[in-house]
């Protein structure tokens, strides 16, 4: 009985972890993260979560970025910054970007 009560409470505690696991879209939202011309997003709080999430959300980035540079022979570089312009161009009214100046505007 103590087993399946343990289990009960472990399994309740992973899906209250990932239930309060700050999103993409809330981040934007909240103004914790932009995008930059550069093809990744960008930090703009600096707390646990909010960078947590910019390094998973980079690190899928630069993966996606990487196979398609391979597949069109294309420099890496190159992708991320075509893939940053598409992505600041995408951004919503409220969210924001990181300017060619280097200052954040929100959209």
């Amino acid at each position: 009985m103590k087993k399946y009560v343990l289990i009960a409470v472990l399994g309740l505690g992973l899906i209250g972890q990932s239930a309060q696991a700050l999103t993409l879209d809330e981040a934007r939202g909240q103004g914790r993260v932009g995008e930059t011309l550069t093809g990744y997003l960008a930090p703009i709080t600096q707390d646990k979560d909010t960078l947590a999430l910019v390094k998973k959300i980079n690190d899928a980035r630069s993966e996606s970025y990487q196979q398609l540079a391979d597949s069109n022979n294309l420099p890496v570089d190159e992708v991320a910054k075509l893939a940053g312009q598409k992505l600041v161009s995408r951004a919503l009214p409220g969210e924001y970007v990181k300017g060619l100046n280097g200052k954040w505007l929100k959209k």
